[in-house]
């Protein structure tokens, strides 16, 4: 899951609002996009990453899912390894705040973009669609207290957890979402992905809906437009645990993502981690 989140995030990131005569040239999977006009090297991940690296490190050390908790742990995550990609006002407050008490006393969660969905998918290991829908809103709410800002990130928690408990066909995701969360995630999105988390999360249904395969998936993410990043971190986190959806993702995609302290290994060792809170029948045959 950890792993193709990167991938998707990294390889999105080279894509994130570009022209679509840049898109259609260069979104062909053979490596990493240079942005043109961010500086982001590629291979790199960004904010889509580090937060959700963030809720599956508090779901792995089993501490109380405290809102101050969960800010202590975004505060901790991006302190260690202070990165771009972040929206500018939100970075500018990371670089500031140094507790989770500070981050609550001084953030304003009023947001209905797609930060708390973008970070959602760890959740889906969850066994109780309760406790998923619970804990995902703990988590939205520190910084997108919004009816949209929250149904978007349960929705992503919720495309995670479909295709971890195998609860059905790829083509019903969106219904088995829309049984849970308000909103209309049957309803196939279409065009270029704006800020809205809803936007992004009705495309990565949509995508992984119409996909065979991890690599076509990646490449349908991204040919929407826009937010893309987000669209194929949140994808490619679901459907890496579909027996549905061939697992091709190109090994040079793999194997170049980055792999400091915070990349490609350490990713794959929280991941580990992170599975075994799957109930082993329900992991069983996963990646």
């Amino acid at each position: 899951m950890l792993v193709e989140l990167a991938v998707g995030d990294a390889y999105g990131a080279g894509f994130e609002y570009a022209d679509a005569a840049f898109v259609r040239r260069y979104n062909d999977l053979s490596d990493y996009a240079k942005h043109p006009r961010h500086a982001l090297r590629p291979g790199c991940y960004t904010d889509d990453t580090q937060m959700s690296l963030a809720i599956a490190a508090l779901l792995v050390e089993k501490q109380p899912w405290t809102a101050e908790n969960l800010a202590a742990k975004f505060v901790e995550v991006f302190r260690r390894d202070p990165r771009t990609g972040y929206a500018g006002g939100f970075y500018r407050f990371l670089k500031q705040v140094t507790s989770g008490a500070e981050f609550l006393e001084r953030i304003r969660p009023d947001s209905d973009k797609s930060g708390a969905a973008m970070r959602a998918a760890p959740l889906g290991v969850l066994a109780s669609i309760d406790d998923v829908l619970h804990q995902c809103e703990v988590q939205a709410r520190i910084t997108h207290d919004t009816a949209d800002g929250v149904a978007a990130a349960q929705a992503a928690s919720l495309l995670s957890h479909f295709f971890v408990y195998k609860l059905g066909p790829r083509e019903q995701v969106g219904e088995f979402i829309e049984q849970h969360v308000s909103g209309q995630w049957t309803q196939p999105w279409r065009g270029e992905v704006g800020s809205r988390g809803w936007m992004s999360v009705r495309a990565a249904i949509t995508a992984t809906g119409q996909s065979r395969s991890m690599s076509g998936l990646l490449r349908r993410c991204v040919a929407f437009g826009g937010d893309v990043d987000t669209v194929a971190a949140i994808a490619l986190a679901a459907a890496a645990h579909s027996r549905e959806i061939q697992q091709d993702l190109p090994e040079r995609l793999i194997q170049r993502l980055e792999n400091g302290d915070y990349g490609r290994s350490y990713l794959q060792e929280l991941n580990a981690k992170l599975m075994k809170l799957v109930p082993r029948s329900s992991a069983a045959g996963d990646p």
